[in-house]
């Protein structure tokens, strides 16, 4: 959404493209002037339509978008503008998860895995790639060896939290209970939930036993509803309407996530509702940059349970970790700031885009063997299921 604010912004004409159906949570573009389109997988007819609508730009929602249609887009409208919006780096999150169920540490042999393959090969085949996080930066140059040219850092984009806003949020005093919140189908995030209820949660309810945990998140399944428990205050709250409303309410949000990659929106809605957070080392990658953290950062259930505490109790640090995080907000994610730099870079890609393309050869390289593979591939699956 803050990537189509941005194009509204600078004047595009935006038409959303989707194979998915659309449930009743999503946002209606049409509102806001963006035009809805759906599209087939493994269909030519997508050819049509996009030599049709002739854009300047396309952008490709994670690599698996860019590595159906990109192939496409580069046949019909060579002239486009190919971006890969990268979300977060999903190799880097397989790599983590995999280490952290064979229980060793993660290095290289993890990181390098097949879906980093096909995740740096979308990134050479596209003109500019969004990656989210300055750690992700780091490992994309540094191991990968990606050409710094074709990445963009383009964290989040929000607006400032004024004072009067600071202002009107609910005092310590007015709040209670822990908050932790995550999309269920998203592994790491039932991960967590887990690790909660069977290493944290337990420490901290000895300690606050009138405390509660109210856990929010869409696609709620029979196993994240059997780990509800009212005895010990671990409660499954299911999706919210309104994710402002109940990280008002809560005086502590949680995070101990084991694995993962990007920035965790769960702590900007946090810091944005004055909400101070717990949260591991996974959970703060990128986030903070070298301010002061809108909490505690801990990977030990123990000390990470006794953080909690000792911030769910203490009036002044609460205080002092809520301040911290709209520092964060307001100087780390400056919405007017990262808007202008994203739509400059992409003005001088447009002005660039033959050199761009004539000194990526690697990505020359392999649109030429995408060609080759996924296009037949695909044609083979459209014959099959005529």
């Amino acid at each position: 959404m803050q990537l189509i604010n941005a194009f509204i912004n600078a004047g595009y004409t935006i038409t959303f493209a989707t194979t998915t159906s659309k449930t009743n949570n999503a946002f209606n573009l049409e509102s806001i002037g963006v035009s809805e389109v759906n599209i087939d997988l493994n269909n030519s007819s997508f050819d049509d339509f996009i030599k049709a609508l002739n854009p300047d730009i396309v952008l490709f929602d994670r690599f698996m978008t860019e590595e159906q249609f990109g192939w496409r887009v580069a046949e019909q409208c060579p002239n486009a503008i190919r971006i890969l919006d990268t979300e977060d780096l999903h190799g880097l999150r397989k790599g983590r998860q995999k280490a952290f169920k064979d229980n060793k540490p993660f290095d290289r042999s993890y990181l390098f895995n097949d879906t980093s393959i096909r995740e740096i090969a979308s990134i050479y085949r596209c003109d500019l790639s969004l990656i989210i996080s300055e750690a992700e930066m780091e490992i994309l140059i540094n191991q990968f060896k990606v050409d710094k040219s074709l990445l963009l850092y383009l964290p989040f984009m929000l607006d400032e939290i004024s004072e009067e806003i600071i202002k009107n949020l609910p005092k310590f005093s007015q709040r209670q209970h822990f908050i932790s919140i995550g999309n269920f189908l998203h592994e790491p995030n039932f991960n967590a939930v887990l690790y909660l209820k069977e290493s944290i949660w337990p420490l901290i309810r000895k300690q606050l036993p009138k405390a509660e945990l109210h856990i929010y998140g869409a696609y709620t399944s029979q196993k994240v509803n059997q780990l509800h428990d009212e005895r010990t205050g671990f409660l499954i709250k299911a999706f919210t309407e309104d994710v402002n409303l109940v990280m008002r309410q809560a005086k502590i949000c949680i995070a101990p996530l084991q694995f993962g990659a990007g920035l965790k929106g769960k702590l900007v809605d946090a810091m944005q509702n004055g909400t101070p957070c717990v949260m591991s080392t996974i959970a703060s990658e990128g986030m903070f940059g070298n301010l002061e953290s809108n909490g505690f950062v801990e990977d030990d259930p123990k000390e990470f349970a006794n953080k909690a505490i000792q911030l769910y109790q203490d009036d002044m640090l609460w205080k002092e970790k809520q301040q911290n995080g709209f520092v964060i907000i307001n100087n780390r994610f400056k919405k007017t700031e990262f808007e202008a730099k994203f739509l400059k870079v992409i003005t001088e890609t447009a002005k660039q885009l033959h050199k761009i393309r004539l000194h990526n050869f690697t990505g020359q390289m392999l649109q030429y063997h995408a060609f080759q593979s996924t296009k037949y591939m695909s044609k083979w699956i459209e014959e099959k299921n005529k």
